[in-house]
């Protein structure tokens, strides 16, 4: 992981984005406090929980909101003023934004209208098979699903063969089948040499997509930079596990003498709670240590696994 110091040092010219100290108040609220980082190609996860900033900061990116204090680059000029840039981005909100009185090919073709590309109909219509909504071209957007929707808005974000696409929270609401579907279009769309920026509040959606992570928590960045050595932090944190057993005085005695365990305390309801350096050993471990001792577990349930406490870990650990 990276400092915000170490991040600006390593800004070079052909990030596809970049912001220099930027923040972001509305009236007496900070949305985002003093955030420095580059995005450079490929996919980037922007992950953090719901509240945390991630809307604010990719409205800003996409000259949509004005920073308060700070600079934003994207794709090397400032969006607010250079508009040209809209016609080398694709944007797909969170809010299911969509004009139901269209079809879907109306929807599309407005989408390349706004961006001034004069597009033939062919173009439209590749964007569309690319996200399997050919059947539904010509049906109104009001018949649609709510995974349709989401479909139809990212052709309308692929119209024009964008360099960068800016995705916020675009699985919200979608099946498996789904996610799949959109999670194969977005490793096309970078294998074709363009970025992808993608938010969620989801640490496994960004996962399986994502080559890097920025971290966001309270409008402040967290860690930025390779996915797998910041889950590799996120999985050695402290971390409380509550255990329900037929024994918990003997169970409890066990586990203390485990290496990976620094605390046991046993609450009034007859439950343990253990705090753990290495979660996966804990996991191996307690099977064994039931078995060994003739204990029935009942329920074993992390009860620190939300975002905010990872995050709080990152940020002031």
């Amino acid at each position: 992981m990276q400092t915000q110091t170490e991040i600006a040092a390593q800004a070079s010219n052909d990030a596809i984005v970049s912001l220099d100290s930027v923040s972001k108040w509305f009236g007496n609220v900070v949305a985002v406090s003093d955030i420095t980082l580059t995005i450079g190609s490929g996919i980037t996860g922007l992950l953090g929980p719901n509240g945390a900033g991630k809307t604010t900061l990719l409205r800003m990116i996409c000259g949509l909101y004005s920073a308060s204090e700070g600079e934003v680059r994207l794709l090397g000029t400032d969006p607010r003023t250079d508009h040209d840039v809209y016609k080398r981005i694709g944007i797909m909100t969170e809010n299911e934004s969509a004009y139901e009185f269209m079809t879907g090919l109306e929807f599309v073709r407005l989408s390349a209208r706004l961006k001034d590309l004069r597009r033939e109909e062919s173009h439209l219509r590749a964007a569309i098979e690319r996200v399997d909504m050919s059947f539904a071209l010509d049906r109104k957007i009001s018949t649609y699903s709510r995974g349709m929707r989401q479909r139809i808005r990212l052709a309308a974000a692929l119209v024009g063969d964008p360099e960068l696409l800016i995705l916020d929270e675009p699985l919200n609401g979608a099946d498996p089948t789904q996610r799949l579907r959109f999670q194969e279009i977005l490793h096309q769309t970078a294998d074709e040499g363009r970025s992808v920026i993608i938010s969620s509040h989801i640490l496994e959606e960004v996962e399986e997509v994502s080559e890097s992570v920025v971290l966001v928590v309270n409008g402040k960045l967290a860690a930025q930079g390779d996915f797998h050595a910041i889950r590799a932090a996120l999985d050695d944190r402290p971390y409380h596990v509550k255990i329900e057993c037929s024994d918990s005085k003997q169970l409890g005695g066990e586990l203390a003498k485990l290496p990976a365990v620094q605390s046991v305390q046993f609450d009034p309801d007859g439950s343990i709670v253990v705090l753990t350096t290495n979660v996966a050993v804990l996991q191996l471990d307690l099977p064994v240590l039931a078995q060994r001792n003739d204990i029935r577990l009942t329920r074993i349930q992390p009860i620190d696994d939300s975002l905010e406490s990872v995050f709080s870990y990152l940020v002031e650990g």
